[in-house]
């Protein structure tokens, strides 16, 4: 009995140390979450102040321009004449062109690094090479497009009978196509590498071979984040600058065909934005901004609407 209440001191001490950590480690979770609330709210102010300035600086257009600006074909400067329609056109052309070029090779990445060689020197020294290509600064697509591709698709060109510009929707989607691919692959080489291996060993011992399993397991199983890859390249896609301006032509016409010269919002931005001389005119580019904002907006609700979709299928 003396041990005992000898010991009762030192036994309660220490339940007071485990309350006191336990109130801490309370206290740190609290913390922890809120600073996540936060960080997940900031994000959320930054793309409604992203919105805001936009339709803020965009009134003059708004009211001298009207719904013209949207389905306006002809952007005159000089005259005060600003139609959007082209470059939306051009903007929507390239980008879905350039996806459907590199959706081959993005699965195709994705299947080999995911699925036939995930480990192993020549798998990481072709993950680091894509992980390159995404590092690569776009203006330096356009000097390899400008001496390299524009050769290339001129004497295309010419076999096919078409006016041998080079430069144009056709050159611009190419270089896109292979600047959006990492991503795509990436992803997908991911999502590919989670499927679970009982999975593909239960098809194995029915007889399956390797292509029936990528077919009826890999894919299926995968195909929400493939399509989540392929929404991250369109979004790259619509937003690419540099090495589109220096390629596409930069013309105000609408194009009539692939290989015609055009322009997308991004590139007349980038192109005329220090030129601007008036306020309207400086005002119409802001609301060609906005108006680029809110394609890349829809076109990423509808993506996520179909990503749902797949999921529950």
């Amino acid at each position: 009995m003396r041990e005992i209440s000898s010991l009762s001191p030192i036994v309660n001490v220490w339940k007071t140390i485990k309350i006191k950590r336990a109130a801490r480690h309370i206290r740190m979770e609290k913390l922890f979450r809120t600073s996540l609330v936060l960080v997940s709210l900031s994000i959320l102010v930054l793309t409604v102040a992203f919105m805001l300035t936009l339709v803020v600086q965009s009134m003059p257009s708004i009211k001298a321009l009207g719904i013209h600006f949207l389905f306006g074909k002809t952007w005159d400067p000089v005259s005060g004449v600003f139609g959007t329609f082209p470059f939306l056109l051009g903007t929507l052309v390239t980008s879905f062109l350039a996806l459907i070029i590199s959706i081959p090779f993005s699965f195709a990445i994705a299947i080999f690094l995911g699925e036939y060689y995930p480990r192993g020197w020549a798998s990481d020294f072709l993950k680091n090479a894509i992980e390159l290509i995404a590092a690569v600064p776009s203006v330096i697509y356009g000097f390899w497009g400008l001496f390299v591709l524009v050769p290339l698709v001129r004497s295309l060109e010419i076999k096919l009978g078409v006016t041998p510009y080079g430069i144009g929707i056709f050159t611009s989607s190419l270089i896109l196509a292979v600047m959006i691919i990492p991503y795509a692959a990436t992803l997908g080489r991911e999502m590919i590498r989670m499927v679970p291996s009982s999975l593909k060993e239960a098809a194995y011992s029915l007889g399956a071979t390797r292509l029936e399993v990528i077919r009826t397991v890999i894919l299926p199983y995968s195909k929400s984040g493939l399509f989540a890859g392929i929404l991250l390249s369109l979004g790259r896609a619509l937003g690419e600058t540099m090495a589109v301006t220096m390629l596409i032509g930069n013309t105000s016409l609408i194009p009539k065909s692939i290989f015609d010269p055009g322009n997308t919002m991004a590139s007349v931005i980038a192109n005329e934005f220090t030129e601007a001389a008036n306020t309207v005119y400086l005002s119409a580019l802001i609301e060609m901004g906005l108006v680029l904002f809110l394609v890349t907006v829809v076109i990423n609700l509808i993506g996520k609407k179909i990503i749902e979709r797949f999921a529950t299928d």
